[in-house]
């Protein structure tokens, strides 16, 4: 098993996905791995090896489109700092290689054991953004088996004098929190975080006031954005970036790329994708792109009889055009050009 690239590939700069387990322990009720499995069964995930050989530039099916040192998104679906870690040590394994490769990954975590003496001397050599998953305190009661707010905000602390960046990710946000999150945001600044990312929650059953967008149910732009706006501009009055991790307000951002990592040296995303293209960033496709046979990473979105032989014959270019072409409504509907 390597790096994974699927559905992520329309909407995200970093699509390319490392989880060293899979399940968690953290157990939080809203996470939205709990659709496709018993999260709390927890095994092994990617293994050092998988990592490495894609450090040194094998790629597969998925990556193929890839020819390029792409930051990694590690703990995409499981978190690898977990409380399993401290017996498996499969994360800290990984976390060695990176420090020695210096290979640039964004790494998504709300477990402890990141804070540690150990994991920290090595966070320190590496090339690395920290997220940590931090909305407020009243989330606890959602999270039983993760550290409580207040816990992670110690960690921050720790975490960003030793490391380039740390982002905090406001996910899934509720707006019943809205006045929870703006009175952290001063909080946040002090203990030196970077910037937020921030994205409201999705569920899976309708109910009232919420909006189709895909296969999610969620809150609608009128609720969300005047929220956004305000987050965005208590951030900017406490020295923190801004970033909106929701599709249909990705422009909203200091950036595009919304997991912090613009302005880093050696961190080069993929900025062709659908999200881009619809709002008119004009990205280039690479020449590896264009390629034969590079567009299997669009597998996951077409999973109908009969597309696989089809899209193993195609270039990653050319199903971008594709689907721009057959699905522009869907699409602009998904990232908020259109209600």
């Amino acid at each position: 098993m390597g790096c994974k690239c699927g559905t992520q590939i329309i909407l995200c700069n970093l699509p390319i996905r490392f989880d060293t387990y899979k399940g968690c322990g953290h157990g939080c009720k809203y996470c939205f791995a709990r659709k496709k499995q018993d999260i709390s069964k927890i095994q092994k995930g990617e293994t050092v090896e998988a990592l490495l050989s894609f450090i040194e530039g094998n790629r597969g099916k998925e990556t193929a489109w890839c020819d390029w040192d792409i930051p990694i998104h590690w703990g995409g679906t499981s978190d690898p700092f977990q409380p399993i870690e401290k017996n498996i040590r499969a994360s800290y394994d990984c976390l060695k290689l990176l420090a020695e490769t210096k290979y640039p990954f964004v790494v998504s975590t709300k477990g402890k054991l990141i804070a540690e003496p150990e994991y920290i001397e090595l966070l320190e050599k590496c090339n690395c953004v920290v997220q940590i998953s931090a909305v407020c305190e009243r989330y606890d009661q959602l999270e039983r088996g993760a550290p409580a707010y207040e816990e992670r905000l110690e960690i921050i602390k720790v975490l960003s004098k030793r490391v380039q960046r740390v982002i905090v990710r406001v996910q899934p946000y509720m707006p019943e929190v809205f006045s929870d999150v703006m009175g952290n945001i001063p909080r946040l600044a002090e203990a030196g975080v970077y910037g937020l990312v921030v994205e409201g929650m999705k569920f899976c059953k309708s109910k009232k006031g919420l909006v189709k967008i895909g296969g999610d149910c969620c809150y609608p732009l009128s609720v969300l954005r005047p929220h956004f706006e305000e987050i965005k501009a208590n951030c900017h009055r406490n020295g923190m970036r801004f970033y909106a991790g929701e599709n249909r307000l990705r422009a909203m951002g200091d950036n595009m790329t919304c997991c912090g990592i613009d302005g880093l040296d050696g961190f080069k995303g993929n900025d062709y994708n659908l999200c881009m293209l619809l709002n008119g960033k004009n990205p280039k496709p690479t020449e590896k792109m264009r390629e034969i046979g590079t567009g299997s990473c669009f597998q996951s979105l077409n999973q109908s009889a009969g597309t696989s032989k089809k899209i193993n014959n195609q270039s990653f270019y050319g199903i971008t055009q594709e689907e721009l072409l057959n699905k522009s409504d869907y699409y602009k509907k998904m990232f908020g050009l259109i209600e």
